[in-house]
């Protein structure tokens, strides 16, 4: 008699999807209306205007965003490779630590950093005084010192939020492989360094590849930062036709370039992560990583290595923002810093919510349904994740502007009644747009807690007469509660930190944390917005000991 354990049983997914099928393609058509948008705008402007920014805006604005992208992959890849190998193969002081302290930059939006760090290297930052008191000098033309608002400058900014993407999926990687591989290596007489260059870093190609793939998309999508740090990249430059010259038709040429772009790189990562497979060695037969004791010079300098990320990526921006905040800590509770966190609360929790019921139909209906159409919805519903949020705010605005114009002709005609701009006046729209840029992180987290409930669950439940309905409510989403609370958790964080749609989008009036920063950093009142970015920072952090908890 062959005992329960040894028994899968694959339930019959054939026809039981039901209305999940059709639900899934009309949420992945309805999360593709913004990029089917931008590509109607795109090829609606006339060919004066795309001459015209064919010659004044794409050479300028492209080298500058593939210069950007080039350093920003290459310091992310040596930055978080390299720490990842000493935490996973090295014992040091403070390793325990920094192994999950070097995710903590990542809770820093890209924007408050860079408003942070030039702060930091102004004038009258600590910088450069130390340099005039050392030095004795006066002035600047006295001696030489970097400047920040530059293109090294915000690969530099960029770079140290965004290494730990990286970093966690090399890490990850590392630990997946246990001690085998490497121990084999050494007993065949090959040198540290030669395992480095010879199995490491081939092993570690696909997580590089995706980690750097992950920050220049991050990259692309950024715009706060590079407004304040004086970089014109391709995204600044749909923000700046769009609003300054009022061209949308120009804007949306510009954002078809910067999807090709886009689209490429993630071609290029999966080319060259091909057909790969790597070997995970079955539970209970994989080894623990053996690691090297280091002594003396090389256990500092492995610990001093580790910690520069950490203390420059997230303790310059609190010591900066912390020294102003204290200046004037009664803000804390001024009528707009509690407006902004209300409205930023609000709109994120039903963003959240709205995504998690998105991705759990997704995510439900790969359970059920094996087939390449179930996969062609999710990578539709998904796609958003890939674009920017200002190509998203665009896309989002045109149909709904629309819509509200439309409806509100037809009611003023008929009844005498006005509906004013009922959804880009309400919020609805950013919370769409939300929903459309962070619905592949809901997805790939309840997608992940379904991988881990076993197929029998279901298929012993429609023994005993359980439709889909009941599976799901009844058997599958007590136990997801905790993939579900997580999926929540990292779009909300996520909708907190979110800038480049919000400053589009927001209606009138309507400010969160992330735009109340931006306002005042536009007019040069950093320090008037700091108690805010501490918020968002703290709020970011949550995320991050999730991260850290899931990979220990």
């Amino acid at each position: 008699m062959k005992s329960a354990q040894a028994v899968n049983i694959k339930p019959n997914s054939g026809n039981r999807a039901g209305f999940l099928v059709p639900g899934a393609f009309s949420l992945a058509l309805l999360l593709c209306l913004p990029i089917f948008v931008l590509f109607l705008l795109a090829f609606d402007g006339d060919l004066e205007s795309f001459t015209h920014i064919a010659r004044t805006v794409l050479p300028s604005a492209g080298a500058t965003t593939v210069l950007l992208m080039l350093g920003v992959g290459l310091f992310t890849a040596i930055l978080g490779t390299s720490t990842a190998w000493l935490v996973t193969f090295h014992d040091f002081p403070l390793r325990n630590t920094v192994q999950w302290a070097l995710m903590l930059p990542l809770a820093v939006p890209t924007y408050i950093s860079a408003y942070a760090f030039v702060e930091f290297f102004s004038f009258t930052g600590p910088l450069q005084e130390t340099v005039r008191l050392l030095g004795g000098y006066k002035s600047t033309r006295e001696y030489w010192f970097p400047e920040i608002r530059s293109i090294p400058g915000a690969i530099f900014i960029l770079s140290i939020v965004l290494y730990p993407y990286v970093y966690l999926s090399v890490k990850t990687l590392f630990a997946l492989q246990g001690a085998n591989i490497h121990d084999i290596a050494r007993s065949l007489g090959a040198s540290k360094f030669k395992v480095l260059r010879s199995v490491t870093i081939p092993l570690a190609r696909p997580a590089i590849i995706l980690g750097v793939t992950l920050a220049l998309m991050e990259t692309v999508n950024d715009i706060g930062a590079v407004e304040y740090l004086g970089v014109q990249t391709l995204t600044f430059s749909v923000f700046s036709v769009w609003l300054n010259q009022s061209d949308l038709a120009g804007a949306s040429q510009i954002a078809l370039f910067l999807l090709i772009i886009i689209f490429a790189l993630i071609y290029v990562e999966k080319k060259m992560r091909g057909s790969r497979r790597y070997h995970e060695p079955r539970a209970g037969v994989r080894q623990e990583t053996n690691t090297i004791r280091l002594h003396g010079a090389k256990a500092l300098v492995a610990a001093l290595v580790c910690l520069s990320p950490i203390i420059i990526g997230i303790g310059v921006p609190i010591y900066v923002l912390a020294g102003f905040a204290a200046q004037d800590f009664g803000q804390l509770w001024s009528p707009s810093i509690i407006k902004a966190f209300v409205t930023t609360f609000t709109l994120g929790l039903v963003a959240a919510i709205l995504a998690v019921l998105g991705g759990l139909v997704l995510s439900y209906l790969l359970r059920i349904r094996k087939h390449k159409s179930a996969t062609l919805a999710v990578r539709l519903a998904t796609l958003g994740y890939a674009v920017p949020g200002t190509l998203i705010a665009i896309g989002v605005f045109i149909p709904f502007a629309y819509f509200d114009n439309a409806l509100d002709g037809f009611l003023r005609q008929s009844f005498g009644v006005s509906t004013g701009l009922l959804l880009t006046g309400s919020g609805a729209a950013l919370v769409f747009a939300y929903v459309v840029r962070f619905m592949a992180m809901s997805e790939g987290s309840l997608e992940n807690g379904f991988s881990k409930l076993s197929p029998n669950l279901d298929a012993v439940a429609r023994t005993m007469g359980r439709g889909n309905g009941k599976i799901l409510s009844q058997i599958l989403l007590p136990l997801m509660l905790p993939a579900i609370t997580g999926a929540a958790l990292l779009v909300f964080v996520d909708v907190v930190k979110e800038l480049s749609a919000t400053i589009l989008l927001r209606p009138f009036g309507m400010n969160t944390l992330a735009t109340h920063v931006y306002d005042f950093a536009s007019q040069g009142r950093v320090e008037d917005g700091a108690l805010a970015c501490l918020l968002i920072i703290c709020v970011g952090i949550l995320p991050v000991i999730f991260l850290s908890r899931r990979t220990n």
